[in-house]
């Protein structure tokens, strides 16, 4: 019976050293991932180790969102000749001193939603060579060009590059927990095993 106890505490502690190098690999490879979240900031991501400052970030990048989505409705509803969600057409080179000197919209809302337009996926998928670009009446004013058009298919397969990496570390993490939680599972009836 003596053996038996031996046996289950050595496996428990066993287990709990496996299960703190798991925890050691998790924060570490968090560590790492905010480290690289912060050396390849995009536009919409701002990494931040505290967790605090990551909860302000998120509140601040979700009114900026927010702002800059009823800035770019105002914009469609103000000018619905050039700015659809359904019908997203290359925009004029200098379409912003256009819209400035319009003056319908304010500048600072000019701004965040031209920002939010063009970085659509919609919008850089619709920057092929020789497409129209319109002006603020729909009408045809320039064209795209083979370089924009490069940039454009550029901008297309990062995008999609981070999003893969992104699912990539979502389901590594996911692995991650579900192995730990079946450590965890597997400790808690080892322990109530001794505890009989």
């Amino acid at each position: 019976m003596n053996d038996n106890v031996n046996a289950v505490i050595e496996q428990t502690e066993q287990l709990l050293g496996e299960l703190d190098q798991m925890l050691e690999q998790r924060e570490q490879v968090r560590v790492d991932t905010l480290k690289q979240q912060s050396e390849s900031v995009t536009v919409n991501d701002v990494a931040s180790t505290e967790s605090t400052v990551n909860t302000e970030n998120t509140k601040s990048r979700s009114k900026n969102r927010v702002a800059n989505q009823a800035a770019l409705k105002l914009l469609m509803e103000t000018y619905p000749k050039a700015f659809s969600r359904t019908e997203v057409r290359p925009l004029k080179i200098g379409i912003q001193e256009d819209l400035l000197a319009d003056e319908k919209i304010a500048k600072n809302k000019i701004k965040r939603a031209l920002a939010s337009y063009v970085r659509t996926l919609s919008y850089y998928r619709s920057l092929k060579a020789g497409n129209a670009r319109i002006d603020l009446t729909g009408e045809a004013s320039g064209e795209v060009s083979e370089q924009e058009a490069e940039h454009a298919k550029g901008k297309l397969k990062e995008i999609s590059r981070q999003r893969r990496e992104r699912e990539q570390e979502q389901r590594k993490a996911q692995a991650e927990k579900e192995k730990s939680d079946r450590l965890s599972n597997k400790l808690e009836q080892l322990v109530n095993l001794k505890g009989r």
